[in-house]
């Protein structure tokens, strides 16, 4: 596999664990509320402490599909770059 197709894949499975991560956090947040819609903790340091690691995670997983995205649009621009040097060199003779 070449530099160019990795990056590719690189790319996609950068952003399908940032979607991963993001399903998780936002499935435990919600597995966390009450009947009435409220967050259950069991203490104020637990509170403040999964609250503050979940908008962290969030946030990592923001800039992994921002990577992800970046990845593939640099393979996208590598790839076309590569099909211009190969119509240059195939020139009628």
């Amino acid at each position: 596999m070449d530099t160019v197709t990795a990056q590719l894949v690189f790319g996609i499975i950068v952003i399908l664990i940032a979607i991963g991560l993001l399903y998780w956090i936002n499935r435990r947040k919600f597995y966390r509320r009450s009947a009435a819609g409220v967050e259950m903790f069991s203490r104020y340091s637990t509170a403040v402490t999964v609250r503050f690691l979940e908008r962290i995670g969030k946030w990592f997983a923001y800039v992994l599909i921002i990577l992800g995205i970046v990845c593939i649009w640099t393979y996208s621009q590598m790839k076309k770059d590569k099909e211009k040097q190969e119509v240059k060199t195939e020139q009628p003779t």
